[in-house]
């Protein structure tokens, strides 16, 4: 027997609430995010590889701690992160004399050519992605996405 009910001509629409939610909104841009950066930029090297190849190039020999935080990444998954990138080879770290506890980031030369192949298409991709803005509309936009983001990290960190 078949079932008499005819198929659906699209999938079901998200509801209202759910669609009016700040972070279901968030989630979304967050998921075609990291689609658009797989086939953009780099299928291997993730976005938050990428925030900490380029924050320890901005600061070389600075702890695995205090990276973390510059780059909104907890302490074990910046542990995970640059561990990873160690075993690629992209990444030395170096114990600090002071304190054997403390891990300090520098760059390799493999890691400095990894970073700069993906930033030049990560910066693509940032156009892209705004290029339904124009110029001021895109300072704008960022500058409010920045300050969101501030916002909500206040709202975690106070809890």
């Amino acid at each position: 027997m078949t079932d008499p009910t005819p198929p659906a001509q699209t999938g079901p629409e998200a509801p209202t609430a759910l669609t009016a939610a700040p972070g279901y909104q968030v989630r979304r841009l967050y998921q075609a995010y990291l689609a658009a950066w797989a086939r953009e930029v780099d299928p291997v090297l993730t976005g938050p590889q990428f925030a900490v190849l380029q924050t320890v190039e901005a600061h070389p020999g600075q702890d695995q701690r205090s990276m973390a935080a510059a780059v909104a990444l907890d302490t074990s998954t910046m542990a995970d992160v640059a561990r990873r990138l160690e075993n690629r080879g992209l990444l030395a770290r170096k114990t600090a004399a002071a304190d054997g506890r403390r891990k300090l980031l520098y760059l390799t030369e493999a890691g400095q050519e990894a970073l700069r192949e993906a930033n030049d298409r990560a910066r693509r991709l940032d156009k892209i992605l705004l290029e339904s803005f124009d110029e001021a509309e895109r300072e704008r936009f960022v500058v409010r996405l920045k300050a969101l983001a501030d916002v909500w990290e206040e709202l975690v960190e106070a809890a």
